[in-house]
């Protein structure tokens, strides 16, 4: 029985993706760089660690990351603050949903949790959610299981008890290690088919995950 649902952010809840690449690429042509979508979307579901080697990979080891980034998030808190905090389809009516019917729910993300308490703040669902655990407060990031597994603790379930909600691979690989049903919800990308077999549903929206709680339990 599922007692339990486990949120990724990114890509998954906030529709935050293809905002910040746009603003790499505006930040990046300002050095005279640019960046394709592919390689960007091989920085998803990423630990900063590991995002930061792929850049350096990609631009050289001297390519200024901290600066870059915290460019891009001041140009994506412009936006936010201006146009609002861009949620996935059904995501509220889910989270309702949830706490309507005793679920426990929980945020498990790469980000840190300062970023992932403002964004979901401003976007007024944090109020909705149990407990958290951020990119900061693990070892190792996805598709490591450590995130996904201490989320469980957190909350006091069984691996089995839960769901993950994800769109990336790192994630649903981290899920599937963890031995964590999870459910990948895709965004900008759509997962390669090594990873289509370690979910157990693909879903166009998060609109279809309430049908699947009911008939699951």
């Amino acid at each position: 029985m599922i007692k339990a649902v486990i949120f990724d952010m990114d890509g998954l809840m906030i529709d935050s993706e293809r905002v910040t690449y746009v603003c790499y690429v505006k930040i990046l042509a300002k050095m005279g760089l640019s960046m394709s979508e592919d390689f960007y979307k091989t920085l998803l579901g990423k630990t900063l660690p590991t995002a930061y080697q792929l850049m350096f990979d990609e631009y050289g080891n001297d390519f200024p990351m901290d600066q870059v980034l915290n460019d891009v998030h001041m140009l994506m808190d412009d936006i936010f603050i201006k146009e609002g905090v861009p949620l996935k389809q059904g995501l509220v009516e889910l989270l309702t949903y949830l706490k309507d019917n005793d679920y426990k729910t929980i945020v498990a993300t790469s980000s840190t949790r300062h970023r992932m308490e403002r964004l979901l703040t401003m976007a007024d669902v944090y109020k909705y959610f149990d407990n958290s655990i951020c990119g900061d407060e693990v070892t190792h990031g996805k598709p490591h299981p450590e995130v996904f597994l201490k989320a469980c603790e957190k909350i006091n379930i069984v691996p089995s008890e839960a769901i993950v909600l994800e769109d990336s691979e790192a994630g649903i690989e981290a899920a599937h290690t963890a031995q964590i049903p999870v459910i990948c919800i895709p965004d900008m990308k759509y997962p390669e088919p090594a990873f289509v077999q370690m979910t157990s549903q693909i879903f166009h929206s998060l609109d279809n995950v309430i049908d699947f709680l009911k008939q699951s339990n």
